[in-house]
This record gives structure tokens, C-alpha cells and sequence, in this order.
């Protein structure tokens, strides 16, 4: 489980997040909504360590979050390379490290793409690449920020599928921040919305579909203030 527990942050004396208190369940899909600039992104930072609290915690399996690494593709690997290398550092055998890409790539219908690089892949598909380097590591947890920003509708379609996919096969726990609801009705078990650097409300998609909080009907319908 993770555990946001009255979480504060500010920068430059701005306050982001102010007393953010959430739980995530175990082999759920959690869905983080709100506005630009409220803190979504700096919640899920806090997670994987690359920020730290002014006040409050963030747990993670019973322990406070101290640092995790993260990385993005090497330019210089091609797309095989990049999911083995998780891998290989964990002293995995050769075998075993081919049997676990072409699963993950698999999953993420990349297969045929091994030896592409990164240059010669769109945007959707790095996106892709990336998560099969993570669920070649048979995670736990899954962090997603903002996966279907600057996609057409048709590869952000794509990519909800492979969030599903990622909980319905491999029983990962996700945490998705997003602005986009059809995304977030898609993928989420459960929808919480961010407002004001605090949890607004927080619920079922049906819930939040069925809401009556005035910021959160605006929210979700898109409506200007």
C-alpha cells in the first residue's frame, strides 16, 4: 500500500500541497485529477523520492519513501537493450533476461521492435518502451504521469489498454496523474481529486461521475469558471 499522509510542500514559499492525506490500495489503479499547477506531478515525485516532504509522510509498504532511482531510455540502446537493462543489473541470466523482454514487450505489443532505437520510435511508442522496461522488472507499483499527454486519441487509446493490461495480468498497483477523463474513466478503479493542494473527493468512477461538488462537476465537465 501507499500512504500519502498530510502531505506539505511549497516552493519559493508557495504552498503546493497542504496536507495531502490518500491511501492506495493494494492491486488498484488509482487516477490523481485536478488542475494544472496543483500538485498532481509533486505528489507522485514524492512517491519515488525526488522530492521530500516540508511536512507529513509518504509510505510505502509499512516504510517511509527515502530515494528510488528513475531513468529514462538511452538514446544509445536499442529497445531490447533498454528493457534488459533493469534486468542484467539484477545479475539475471541471459536466458531469462530474453524470456522477460519479449514478454514485456509482449504486453506492450512491441514485439518486431527490439533492435529499433529510440530516434527511430514515435512518441507513443517510447511511451511503451518504457513501461515494458518496468514491467520487465515485475513491479509492484506503477507510476504514470500524465501518459496520454501530447498522444492522438487513437495511441492514448492504446495506451489506457496497456494500463489495464498492467493490473488485469500482472496485479500491479498504479498511481495515475492525468487531466484527461476519458483516460482516467478507463483505466481508474478509483478517481481523486486534487483541489487546493488537498483531496477534494475521492471515489469510484461511478462516484465521481455522479458528483455533486460543484469543483468537481466543473472539473470533470470541462467547464470554464
Amino acid at each position: 500500500m501507499i500512504q500519502f499522509q498530510d502531505l506539505h510542500k511549497a516552493f519559493d514559499g508557495k504552498a503546493v500541497l497542504t496536507g495531502l492525506t490518500l491511501d492506495v490500495r493494494d492491486g488498484e489503479t488509482l487516477v490523481i485529477i485536478g488542475y494544472s499547477g496543483t500538485g498532481k506531478s509533486v505528489a507522485l515525485k514524492h512517491i519515488v523520492g525526488l522530492l521530500h516532504p516540508d511536512a507529513g509522510d509518504v509510505i510505502v509498504d509499512g516504510r517511509a519513501v527515502a530515494t528510488l532511482d528513475r531513468a529514462g531510455l538511452f538514446d544509445s540502446m536499442a529497445v531490447a537493450e533498454n528493457v534488459a537493462l533493469g534486468l542484467r543489473r539484477r545479475g539475471l541470466s541471459g536466458d531469462e533476461i530474453a524470456e522477460r523482454v519479449g514478454e514485456a514487450l509482449a504486453l506492450v505489443d512491441l514485439t518486431g521492435a527490439e533492435q529499433r532505437y529510440p530516434a527511430e520510435l514515435s512518441g507513443g511508442m517510447r511511451k511503451r518502451v518504457g513501461i515494458a522496461r518496468a514491467i520487465a522488472l515485475r513491479p509492484r507499483y506503477l507510476l504514470y504521469d500524465e501518459p496520454t499527454t501530447g498522444l492522438d486519441p487513437v495511441t492514448a487509446a492504446v495506451m489506457d489498454q496497456l494500463m489495464v493490461r498492467a493490473r488485469e495480468h500482472l496485479g500491479v498497483t498504479g498511481v495515475v496523474v492525468t487531466h484527461d477523463m476519458r483516460s482516467a474513466y478507463t483505466v481508474g478503479d478509483r478517481i481523486a481529486m486534487l483541489y487546493e493542494g488537498r483531496i477534494r473527493q475521492v471515489g469510484s468512477v461511478e462516484e465521481i461521475r455522479a458528483s455533486d461538488d460543484p469543483v468537481v462537476r466543473q472539473f470533470i465537465e470541462g467547464r470554464p469558471a
